[in-house]
């Protein structure tokens, strides 16, 4: 039997997985472009994933699993969602604050919930749509000012555009894992994610050797920061997935508001960016809503 709290473990470790890989991504942008810089989340997380599923199957003993045709759409969606959304959150980064695109995102949960009921069928109980608001009010505390949002309606609409599409990505991945009907769900989780970066590795490949050849030879360039890169992503994959295979989506994703926390330490250490009042007032509002959570359950 699975403890009820682990789900909690694996979503904060995620989220500060996901804030290193996020930063370096926002760096890899500059030489890489928008596409070469999400395309290194993918190619060099993939073979963490195969190392990860090699390990599970000697730890666990169990063979490979044999989806059914319901796990295609679901992981199709999950992967495609997530380039673009990945894409996107870049181009927002590029535009303003890394805390505040991080912020713009962190709209998710109450996509995750809304799909996540229609789609899946997962319970949203008035208690944890009262921390999915909370928090997210943090959030738009964080993303407005006096007089209008911060940094003008284009990156606002791109990050609102891609916390959707994580939404989707969120609700897909987790119908991939689910359709696979496991007892065992750590190869559930394991397993979907290195499908699914299968399925984003070659993709992505295929665009830039088509469009832009001379991306890949930069991303070949950049090796060492983008294994980097794809190690962190990799790891924050798993841990994401792995919580995806015991937790509603919408818990999960309420959860990871922490990653604004994590991406406030990284926003100031290591890009130098200060923390306003406002900002602080919507961490503030975040906590609160990730502690109702964490009650209800």
């Amino acid at each position: 039997m699975v403890a009820s709290w682990l789900w909690i473990v694996f979503t904060v470790t995620a989220a500060f997985f996901q804030t290193l890989r996020n930063a370096m991504q926002r760096q890899l942008t500059r030489s890489l472009g928008t596409v070469g810089a999400t395309h290194v989340r993918f190619l060099f997380g993939f073979p963490f994933a195969l190392l990860s599923l090699l390990g599970v199957l000697i730890w666990t003993g169990a063979p490979l699993p044999h989806p059914g045709l319901s796990f295609w759409p679901w992981v199709i969606v999950g992967a495609g969602a997530q380039i673009a959304a990945t894409a996107t959150m870049l181009m927002a980064m590029n535009e303003r604050s890394f805390v505040v695109t991080i912020a713009y995102i962190k709209t998710e949960p109450i996509h995750v919930a809304i799909f996540g009921l229609v789609f899946l069928g997962d319970a949203v109980t008035w208690p944890m749509m009262s921390a999915i608001l909370v928090a997210t009010a943090g959030v738009i505390v964080m993303s407005i000012k006096p007089g209008g949002m911060v940094g003008g309606v284009r990156p606002t609409v791109i990050g609102l555009v891609s916390g959707g599409l994580f939404a989707l990505s969120a609700i897909g991945y987790r119908g991939a894992i689910l359709s696979l009907g496991l007892s065992n769900f750590v190869m559930a989780a394991t397993f979907t994610l290195v499908v699914g970066l299968a399925m984003q590795a070659v993709m992505l490949s295929f665009y830039l050797l088509l469009h832009s050849p001379s991306v890949l030879i930069a991303i070949a360039r950049s090796w060492k920061p983008s294994l980097f890169a794809g190690l962190m992503g990799a790891l924050a994959s798993q841990f994401w997935f792995l919580a995806f295979a015991i937790a509603t989506a919408a818990s999960v994703r309420t959860l990871a508001l922490i990653e604004v926390l994590f991406a406030q330490l990284v926003a100031r250490y290591m890009f130098g960016q200060r923390t306003t009042a406002r900002e602080a007032i919507g961490m503030v509002l975040i906590v609160a809503g990730v502690v109702l959570l964490i009650f209800e359950h």
